[in-house]
Parts: structure tokens; sequence; C-alpha cells
């Protein structure tokens, strides 16, 4: 028994001798580490600092910041870990994280994939923050872009967060790319109305609405010849390129067009369907000028239609007739 505690007391003795000789290594090790993690933090302040007062690059200089302090911090552990353990090469660490990388890859792929993306689409900048995108169902403007997901805030007040990767592999529409915007609407007026005349009093409009840009101009196609009207549509510039902006200038342009359009006589049809019964057509039946529908302009004696009571007090008079005739 007293030799097993002599062995122990023993090897404690070792123990603690060879602990205060590498205590002046321990020491300086502690040392270079802190010197490290400071110049890791300053580092990582000044990236800060430098980025702050740009709007645009801040998130980005957040993330280079993080990745300057973190490789500092990594190159002074290795260092550290040299002094107090003169066996130790920083290429056997280098080798054991390879190998424990592509398990920890394959186990967290998606959380990697989402943060590549992220500093790729903080790089390149394919839109910013406060630009206005749509995604898929999802339009809204940018809140924040993070090394993980990007969030986005809706016009109605929702908050959606949508990893890089979606992003980045998919399509997105930057609707505040440009410091302009075109916008369109479409009218429909009337087969006998004047195109010409028609396309004037739209221009008209559209020129006397602040919201609309001289340069480029506003302009107005026939669009389709449909069923029952002419499709006209009117386009214009807006600046700046907002949703809010885009809202107003619809507002003022579609009501400025339509009050133009009624002053002078132009007819903003809807589309309609007429039932036609027999008795209704036989008279004129094969004769288009004695026809009520498609009648021309000008002409004083139209077809006046018939009541749809009337019609059907008839149909059943008659019925009732036939099944007389037929009794007797």
């Amino acid at each position: 028994m007293k030799a097993e505690i002599s062995a122990v007391w023993l090897k404690m003795e070792s123990m603690i001798d060879g602990l205060i000789i590498m205590l002046p290594n321990i020491v300086l090790a502690l040392i270079v580490f802190a010197i490290f993690f400071c110049v890791g933090g300053a580092i990582k302040r000044a990236v800060r600092r430098v980025t702050r007062n740009h709007h645009q690059a801040r998130n980005l200089g957040l993330v280079l910041g993080r990745l300057a302090q973190g490789t500092i911090v990594l190159v002074g552990l290795f260092v550290a870990l040299s002094i107090v353990i003169p066996t130790f090469k920083a290429g056997d660490l280098i080798q054991l994280l390879g190998i424990s990388g592509v398990a920890i890859g394959f186990a967290f792929r998606d959380i990697l994939q989402n943060f590549l993306a992220g500093i790729l689409i903080l790089l390149t900048e394919p839109f910013r923050i406060d630009d206005q995108i749509v995604f898929k169902n999802f339009e809204g403007t940018v809140e924040n872009i993070e090394t993980r997901a990007t969030t986005i805030l809706t016009y109605d007040g929702r908050r959606i967060v949508i990893p890089n990767a979606e992003l980045f592999t998919n399509s997105v529409t930057v609707n505040t790319a440009f410091d302009k915007r075109r916008t369109e609407y479409d009218f429909s007026i009337g087969y006998g109305d004047d195109i010409d005349c028609a396309k004037q009093l739209m221009l008209e409009a559209l020129y006397s609405v602040n919201e609309v840009l001289k340069t480029p101009a506003p302009d107005v196609l026939v669009l389709e010849l449909a069923e029952s009207t002419v499709k006209i549509r009117v386009r214009w510039w807006i600046s700046p390129p907002r949703r809010i902006d885009d809202m107003r200038s619809r507002d003022k342009v579609i009501c400025a067009i339509k009050k133009k359009l009624v002053e002078n006589g132009i007819d903003l049809p809807y589309p309609t369907r007429q039932i036609l019964f027999h008795d209704q057509t036989e008279e004129t039946d094969g004769d288009r000028s004695q026809q009520r529908e498609g009648w021309p302009a000008g002409k004083s004696k139209v077809p006046k239609p018939r009541r749809m009571g009337r019609s059907l007090r008839r149909f059943t008079q008659g019925r009732s007739q036939q099944d007389g005739n037929g009794k007797s």
C-alpha cells in the first residue's frame, strides 16, 4: 500500500515539476494568444468603422470583419500551441480539421450553402438594403442581408425570411435597380369611337399628371381589337420607381384619362351579352341593315328592342295555343 502511494506521489511530483517547467511557455502562449485576439478585435472594429457610413456595404463590412477576426484568432491559437507544445505541428491540426470538415460539411450542408450564398450576394450586390424586390410570391423591401438569410418587409407589414441559397439560385426581380420605371394600364373604347381622337385625349391626360415623366415620353398604343371593344394601352415612366410612387401615379393617370374621355364623349364600354329570342329576329333575319346589333351610326330608323318579360309572355301564350290545338 505504501509503495502504491509512493508511486502516485512521485508521479504527481513529476507532473508538478513539468508544469512548473512549462509555466513560462504557458504564460508566453497566453500572452501571444491575447495579442492575436486583440488584433483580431481591432481589425473587426476597423472594418466596421470604415463601412459604417456606407449604408449598402454595412452588412458586408460586418461579415468581412468577423471573418478577419476569426482567421487571426485561429492563427494565434496555432502559434500559442506551438509555444506550449514544441512538438505540435500546425499541419497535423489542419489535416485533422480537413478530415473533420468533410463530415461537418455533409451534416451542415444547407447552412454552409446559405452562408456561401450570403457572402456572394454581399460581394456581387444583385440587390441592396432598401431595394424593393419580387421573389416568387413574395414582394417587399429588403430589410437586412445576413450570411444565412435575407429578410424583406412586405407592403402589408409582414416580415419574410428567405434563405440566401434560394435567392442566389433563383430569379429575383429588383424593381428599384434603376432610377426610372415604366408602368402601364389598358383602356377599352367602343368600335364607334375615333381611335386617333381617343389616343390624343389620353396623351393630353398623361401630360397633365405631374408624376408622369416627360422624358422618356409617355405613349399610347392600340393593343387589340377585342370582341366588343378596342383595347388601348397607355405607358408612362415614373421616378423614383418605388411601389408607392407607382400606385400614386397610376391613381392619377387613370382618373385623368377617364375624366378626359367622358368629357369628350368617348365611350368606355364593358363586356355585354345579349339574349335574342326567336321572335326578335324573324322579321329582320338575314337583313343586316334592319338588325339592332351593329346598327351603323347616322341612321334615323333603329329597330327597338323588345322587353324580356313581353317576349316571355308571347312565348308562353304561343305554347298554350299549341297545346290547345293539339288537344282539340
